[in-house]
């Protein structure tokens, strides 16, 4: 099949395309390239994407810009569609609110009306977890109540959320909204915390920690992330939420504790006040996608951890 993954040069995206290529497909990553984090390191992962000497092609453009989301759609015949380009980051979300729902929320609208109009039947779209918000029931089943968002990260993904549904609903499109939890290893982007930790304890710098450490996270492998991913690519839908976690928490106070066993070096821990937008827990419920996409996550942070930090020993410049 031919496939074009929005996204495709970053973190998740790479992986989703990697995976894609190594499976027999054709794919056309679709991304701008800009500067939230190193465009160098975006080209990067594209020329990992290129040495697999599969039929994969850069589209440098802005979900944003429906002219030029058209022309990619009229130019090249796609069977489906994986939507994961997007503004990510809770923290930066609350300097730059406007840019956050232009991005996400108007550049989901742009992939979705272009896909309608050249006859795409099938797309799996990027959420996340943030949109359980501050969530008392955990674990998170995708049955609860999401009113609760205190991001405006979040709240844009519970408005693409919606549009999915609205698009299926209207045009009978296959739609299946991927509920991400806390993705790492190779390839992470550098704002994330466990490559951030990774680099400064490594440098011997002080690490960020805030609050007291008792905060959790559902932190998942990016081989699980994929495999989820790939599952939906193979059946059908109409409209289904799944979560991709780990369904396993770590404080962390835990997280640093194996990130310093795994790098060899003790963190030098520099004590900040919780941020806004942050939540004290996230935890998925996987029953939903166990049933029905056969998802079942293999690689705990504890093997996780260390298979990331070599691959950053190996790469780190």
């Amino acid at each position: 099949m031919n496939f074009l993954v929005t996204g495709g040069a970053g973190f998740i995206g790479s992986h989703v395309c990697e995976r894609l290529l190594l499976s027999g497909h054709a794919v056309s990553a679709l991304d701008d390239l800009n500067d939230f984090y190193s465009p160098e390191l975006k080209k990067g992962n594209v020329r990992d994407l290129e040495r697999l000497a599969k039929p994969f092609a850069l589209i440098q453009a802005d979900v944003t810009d429906r002219c030029a989301v058209d022309r990619v759609f009229s130019e090249t015949r796609f069977d489906q569609v994986i939507h994961l380009a997007a503004r990510a980051g809770v923290r930066p979300s609350l300097e730059k609110p406007a840019l956050y729902q232009r991005v996400n929320v108007e550049g989901t609208v742009n992939i979705l009306e272009s896909a309608r109009r050249a006859g795409v039947k099938k797309l799996i779209l990027a959420s996340s977890s943030s949109v359980y918000g501050v969530n008392s029931k955990v674990p998170f089943s995708e049955g609860d109540a999401i009113f609760s968002a205190i991001s405006p990260y979040a709240a844009s993904k519970l408005a693409c959320e919606a549009l999915g549904h609205v698009y299926h609903h209207t045009y009978g499109m296959d739609i299946a909204m991927l509920r991400f939890f806390t993705v790492y290893g190779p390839r992470q982007r550098p704002d994330l915390a466990i490559r951030k930790f990774t680099a400064l304890i490594s440098q011997g710098k002080p690490i960020p920690v805030f609050g007291d450490g008792s905060s959790a996270r559902d932190h998942t492998y990016i081989a699980d992330i994929v495999d989820g991913v790939m599952a939906c690519t193979t059946r059908e839908f109409g409209f289904e939420i799944f979560n991709l976690g780990e369904s396993q928490t770590i404080t962390l106070r835990r997280l640093i504790e194996v990130i310093e066993s795994a790098v060899g070096k003790k963190a030098i821990i520099e004590r900040q006040p919780l941020q806004p937008g942050d939540v004290p827990i996230t935890f998925a419920d996987i029953a939903k996608a166990r049933d029905r996409l056969g998802y079942h996550p293999k690689v705990k942070v504890e093997e996780g951890i260390p298979m990331f930090v070599e691959w950053f020993r190996k790469t780190a410049v």
